[in-house]
């Protein structure tokens, strides 16, 4: 069992095109909450960012935010919605910070920062450099093409398949919830054969 006190979300800075996406980040919002388990996110309101952030904190729940200081400006935190807000110099002390604080990471839908913030860690976890569970919340498919081209890179041979498998991905936030708590994380070594 793992203990997941805090997660890292990493999703977009708009809400994208369906009433689905918002809705969804409100349900893991609640979640959140309701497991105790406090939110590590990317600082400011905008998009499905500020969704789950405000579901949070509007809930009782805890908030901390991590955002660079070339964002850090009113036309990003709209409202304040962190318990904490950690200002760094850069995107990659940004990073860095946020995947200290968290037990555990889930991507939502989003854009390039999104999916460079979780490749870069699922990276780091294939790596070894950490052993927290990643994740995909996978809302009406969204992930999908990208899994296909994951499952392309391991048939190919440049993905490890207990490393392909090492990524949990569910279309249901309660399921995801407790794959992270439950997940065995005994990867190979990535330059092993």
């Amino acid at each position: 069992m793992n203990t997941i006190k805090t997660i890292a979300v990493f999703c977009g800075s708009s809400v994208g095109t369906k009433p689905l996406y918002e809705e969804r980040a409100i349900v893991l919002g609640t979640l959140l909450k309701t497991y105790d388990i406090s939110l590590v996110y990317g600082g400011g309101n905008r998009g499905l960012m500020g969704v789950v952030a405000e579901t949070v904190h509007h809930l009782g729940g805890k908030v901390i935010g991590v955002l660079p200081e070339k964002l850090n400006r009113d036309d990003v935190r709209m409202r304040v919605v962190e318990d904490e807000l950690i200002v760094v110099p850069t995107m990659h002390e940004r990073k860095a910070k946020m995947y200290e604080l968290a037990d555990a990471f889930i991507a939502l839908p989003g854009g390039i920062g999104t999916f460079e913030e979780i490749l870069e860690v699922y990276t780091w976890l294939q790596l070894g450099y950490h052993q927290k569970p990643v994740a995909l919340l996978n809302t009406d498919g969204f992930y999908d093409r990208l899994l296909d081209f994951l499952n392309h890179a391991c048939k190919e041979g440049f993905l490890h398949k207990d490393h392909l498998e090492a990524l949990i991905v569910e279309q249901d936030e309660e399921t995801l919830l407790k794959r992270l708590q439950t997940i065995r994380l005994d990867l190979s070594d990535k330059l092993s054969n």
